[in-house]
């Protein structure tokens, strides 16, 4: 006797469930659906079992429509912390997503999930303060000024006002938010420097190795978890062209061009261009040199290729939303560049949560570690 079919009268948590669980042993072969179907039918939902949320966290990714490193979505690593609730063991945990993530350069796909009423306020856990000057300049990553000013109305003192000054975490659970700063060893940053040209490296520039996304709510059955953080490793022209080159971010092509004593008296020069180049050459030269694992634009869409095939394979459409898997420097140049995809949202999936300053929050209460 086959299974219950969802019926479109079901509230759409149960809706979601059901299709999950149909999902879940559809891709893993494994028996007992009717049996979890049924549950989702007495009780309106399900409760997750560890491998159950490990496939649909797992899934999300391979759903990011945003994401254009997606195909090793099945090594993703999850820790199953739905018991952690207080805020000082929830940092403990995240030390050590940090330090195990990394793996010594080595870096491995990792998601920790956290129990109901947990939220980390950075949407990473590894971010530049950004100091407001009097005159509307910026010390640090621009980007990041309304954080730093939400962490500083939480308490924070401030750091010694460099431009890569590692801001604290505010994370909130049991009614409650504290603040803790993160240990040197759990950021790990690599020194930018440029294989033939030092006068690059003597610019200063850095960037942490480890990029884990903690402002996204994961969807998987009908339940929502607001903090499952999670890593892969960088792209380059994520850090070369977008995080160091963009005019609101740290705006380095100009120095980088001074350095390499480029003609910037005209457009026409391409020292934009130049510069823009030279910085994603150091950026991999630099991750490199200090071996942590880093992918760059053209191994990066050429894998996704090898993902819709995979995907075509297994007998499942692959969506995605062009502009974000494009890289941001020489594009056409890839092989995603001719090609078209629908941008439609499935879940199991992520969706990015408004910043925490914006939101009335009753009853959340700071307190400071």
């Amino acid at each position: 006797m086959s299974a219950p079919r969802p019926h479109p009268a079901l509230p759409a948590r149960t809706r979601e469930a059901l299709d999950f669980l149909a999902l879940y042993h559809h891709e893993t072969g494994l028996p007992g659906l009717r049996e979890r179907q049924a549950e989702v039918y007495r009780t309106g939902g399900v409760t997750l079992s560890p491998a159950e949320l490990t496939h649909g966290a797992q899934v999300a990714w391979r759903n990011s429509t945003r994401c254009v490193g997606r195909l090793p979505w099945m090594t993703l690593d999850v820790r199953d912390l739905r018991h952690v609730t207080n805020p000082e063991e929830v940092f403990t945990h995240l030390l050590a997503h940090l330090r195990e993530g990394f793996n010594g350069g080595r870096i491995l796909p990792t998601m920790s999930v956290f129990g109901p009423g947990v939220r980390v306020h950075n949407d990473q856990l590894i971010r530049y303060a950004g100091y407001r000057q009097p005159d509307g300049s910026v010390i640090g990553d621009p980007q990041n000024v309304a954080l730093t000013d939400h962490l500083r109305r939480l308490g924070w003192a401030g750091g010694p006002g460099t431009p890569f000054d590692v801001l604290p975490l505010a994370i909130e659970g049991e009614g409650r938010v504290a603040l803790f700063g993160l240990p040197a060893d759990a950021v790990q940053e690599v020194m930018i420097t440029h294989p033939t040209c030092p006068e690059v490296g003597a610019l200063g520039l850095r960037w942490h190795a480890l990029p884990v996304i903690s402002n996204m709510t994961l969807e998987v059955a009908g339940q929502s978890f607001p903090c499952a953080p999670f890593n892969g490793w960088y792209l380059q022209t994520e850090i070369a062209a977008r995080n160091l080159a963009d005019r609101d971010r740290y705006d380095a092509l100009p120095a980088v061009a001074a350095a390499l004593c480029l003609d910037t008296t005209s457009r026409r020069s391409l020292w934009q261009d130049r510069a823009l180049l030279e910085l994603n050459v150091a950026v991999l030269n630099s991750f490199d040199r200090a071996g942590v694992r880093i992918a760059d634009h053209h191994g990066v869409t050429a894998q996704f290729v090898h993902f819709e095939e995979q995907e075509r394979r297994a007998g499942r459409k692959v969506r995605g939303r062009w502009s974000w898997l494009i890289p941001p420097m020489s594009p056409a140049t890839t092989p995603v560049w001719h090609r078209a995809y629908d941008d439609t949202e499935e879940r199991p999936n992520f969706t990015v949560q408004a910043p925490a300053w914006r939101e009335a929050r009753p009853g959340v209460c700071p307190f400071h570690s």
